[in-house]
């Protein structure tokens, strides 16, 4: 996805940041709240679900989106910051997970497995209680 959907964007909102910037920063609301409908984004249930995980507690249970961007000391920047990250998110998402491949264990892998038990359970049995006859 290299743009993000303009009808996707439900909300744009400025806050006052925080950070360096001196007297800009409680004067100029720069910092930006961007929330993104991931439903107008229209996206495969697997990409979906993905974004869900990848995105935490950015993902509403509404389906938005909320990223905050603050990092840079203009409106401008920080509004295609968001954008950017975003777009990353979305794009990770997108990326499918290769396939797991189920392995068993060979017979001479469970054999071992069981020998080193049974070594063990000999081992502990042979702490229990003294017993002089």
């Amino acid at each position: 996805m290299a743009e993000l959907p303009e009808e996707a964007i439900v909300e744009e909102k400025f806050l006052a940041a925080s950070g360096p910037g001196g007297q800009n920063v409680n004067k100029v609301a720069t910092a930006v709240q961007l929330r993104v409908n991931v439903f107008a984004l229209g996206l495969p249930p697997y990409a979906y679900q993905q974004l869900k995980t990848l995105a935490g507690s950015k993902m509403t249970a509404a389906g938005e989106l909320v990223i905050t961007a603050r990092k840079f000391r203009t409106q401008d920047a920080n509004r295609s910051d968001a954008r950017e990250r975003v777009v990353e998110l979305i794009d990770k998402a997108l990326e499918r997970q290769a396939r797991r491949v189920k392995t068993k264990p060979s017979k001479a892998a469970k054999a071992r497995r069981v020998d080193t038990k049974k070594g063990r359970s000999e081992v502990k049995a042979g702490r229990g209680r003294v017993r002089l006859d």
